[in-house]
């Protein structure tokens, strides 16, 4: 290789702003995961005191990670981790509702137990809502590089940014993408392959709405794709498998892909 190309390397290196390492960022959030979530833990054991220390712990270390990004060097990050970390209760409460809509509505699941220890879409939903939380105190990269490493393990992409509700089911998941702008309302089962996602756009509309809006109680199975920020996909649809969507559907409408297989049986 050149010298210009070892140089370029070198002098890139002195351009990039500070960021802790993304190991860094995801190794405290599996440890706040498994701080709220014992039951990922083999035989935790913490008294009342030890668990409030842990969770001191964990907001200190959010700190230390925020002091250690450029990005963050003008902000009060004491404040913004104690903001935080006082949502928690209000977080938990949601990524419950997830549990609790995984449990009802998945006819393999054995026990919350089992989701909580082994479903990776609730492992993504889990992790998209703490990156959520701490996108919305302003904070940059940090939530990217939460959700991007959920969707390194799952398969699952959820933007950070996305506005989510309650009870959110993701069945399978893998190859599920959610995008910067999307609006997904309450008790929404998605499955896997499912696309909310924009529309071929220019640069320039990056702060404009450019992926759908899934409103309340809508089904959409494995493989749909639905395009587009003026998308409105109405409550209590269903929308089929393999279904390409770029237009709104009103509520209670059911969308279905109809293909052309034949199956033909020989006499044996």
């Amino acid at each position: 290789m050149s010298e210009e190309f070892y140089l370029h390397i070198f002098n890139k290196q002195r351009d990039i702003e500070a960021v802790p390492s993304n190991e860094e960022v995801a190794e405290w959030a599996i440890g706040l995961m498994n701080l709220i979530y014992p039951e990922r833990v083999t035989s935790p054991d913490y008294s009342i005191n030890e668990i409030k220390r842990l969770f001191i712990r964990q907001q200190n270390a959010l700190v230390n990670i925020l002091n250690a990004t450029k990005a963050c060097e003008n902000s009060d990050n004491d404040q913004i981790a104690a903001q935080i970390f006082e949502q928690l209760p209000e977080l938990y409460r949601k990524m419950n509702t997830d549990i609790s809509a995984i449990m009802e509505g998945d006819p393999a699941a054995q026990s919350e137990f089992e989701i909580i220890r082994s479903y990776p879409g609730f492992l993504a939903i889990a992790l998209y809502r703490i990156a959520h939380a701490i996108l919305e105190a302003n904070v940059p990269i940090i939530p990217r590089i939460l959700t991007e490493y959920a969707h390194s393990i799952t398969g699952i992409d959820i933007h950070p940014a996305s506005s989510i509700g309650e009870y959110l089911y993701i069945d399978h998941g893998t190859g599920l993408v959610i995008g910067e702008t999307t609006v997904i309302g309450n008790h929404v089962k998605l499955y896997q392959g499912v696309t909310l996602g924009a529309l071929s756009v220019e640069k320039y509309m990056a702060n404009t709405k450019r992926h759908p809006t899934i409103e309340d109680h809508v089904i959409i199975y494995s493989g749909a794709t639905i395009l587009g920020g003026e998308t409105v996909i109405g409550h209590n649809c269903v929308i089929g498998g393999n279904v390409w969507l770029t237009k709104s559907v009103p509520a209670g409408s059911t969308v279905y892909h109809q293909s052309a297989i034949k199956v033909e049986t020989k006499n044996l």
